[in-house]
């Protein structure tokens, strides 16, 4: 049964596209701003380092791309250090007037999850960096639970303790805790038994918070990246309720197979519509933009007919 669709026209970006320099463009942070569709794209240099380009789009599928990128390094303050290799995957959520933004700032001490905020996506402010070294990458709520802000988000924990997804709290965005492991990379699927991690910020439906992961599977040419599907409970998010036991989407065509790193399909976000369907950005093999499509209640079937995660004991 195929739950996802992709664009027939992708890649929707390629680096051919972009009006200025890059290698590579993926791995895109998506939102709606004034019935517009927003990427905020992860643009990679030829120095290797990482800048952020912005396109917006009237029916999400043909975009057009600001002539300079949008953010970049910094070149001073806390952050100097922090980012001194680029900025990476940005993750986007808005709440009321405000898109806040998580993203991996990278630099020669690893990585650590920065937070910026903006209205337009053209001045894009700094607030705090959000987590000590070493994390790999987070996704907020849009909306507090019990007063408080959540997300989820993966420490680089491969080596040190079980891989997986955490979920922690703050009253204030900055000032993060409360930390609980509440999914694992599990031994039971191949896809999704090396490590797992958040995708897309979780989109809230009247049966749960739909949460798309990517997740990897290691071989003797290195991993597999695919997407899979959970669903939390809506006052308690640490419960997982529903998760998937077969992956959502994976990489096939050649431009997902085959790039700066081959194998993956990797999201950022995506964007619920209001007819029940959501639009899911994706990156191909670390290299290009695509998009696919789907029912947001035929996602949490799937998840749902699996029943709760018992992988985290």
């Amino acid at each position: 049964m195929q739950i996802l669709t992709k664009y027939e026209k992708n890649p929707i970006i390629q680096p051919k596209d972009m009006p200025f320099s890059c290698e590579t463009v993926y791995n895109a942070g998506a939102a709606k701003m004034d019935e517009q569709y927003v990427l905020l794209l992860r643009c990679g240099r030829s120095d290797g380092r990482s800048v952020w380009g912005l396109a917006l789009s009237d029916n999400g599928f043909d975009f057009e791309i600001h002539p300079e990128p949008v953010f970049s390094r910094a070149t001073e303050g806390i952050f100097k250090e922090a980012e001194n290799k680029g900025v990476e995957d940005p993750r986007v959520t808005k709440i009321d007037d405000t898109y806040y933004i998580f993203y991996s700032c990278y630099s020669t001490r690893g990585f650590q999850i920065g937070l910026a905020k903006t209205k337009d996506f053209l001045d894009i402010q700094r607030v705090a960096l959000t987590t000590a070294v070493d994390y790999r990458n987070c996704v907020l709520f849009p909306e507090k639970i019990n007063d408080m802000y959540v997300r989820f988000e993966r420490p680089n924990l491969t080596y040190l303790g079980r891989p997986g997804i955490f979920i922690s709290y703050s009253p204030d965005l900055i000032h993060w805790g409360n930390q609980q492991l509440i999914m694992t990379a599990d031994s039971c699927d191949i896809w999704q038994d090396y490590k797992i991690g958040p995708g897309a910020p979780p989109i809230k439906t009247p049966r749960g918070w739909l949460n798309i992961y990517h997740a990897t599977t290691a071989t003797m040419s290195g991993q597999i990246y695919r997407l899979g599907v959970a669903v939390h409970d809506l006052e308690d998010p640490r419960k997982v309720i529903g998760r998937s036991r077969r992956f959502i989407l994976a990489p096939e065509a050649i431009h997902e197979r085959v790039g700066y790193v081959s194998n993956v399909v990797f999201t950022c976000g995506a964007i619920p519509e209001p007819d029940g369907t959501i639009k899911i950005y994706y990156g191909g093999a670390d290299t290009v933009m695509c998009v696919a499509t789907g029912e947001i209640n035929a996602l949490i079937d799937l998840a749902m007919e699996d029943g709760p995660d018992k992988t985290v004991r």
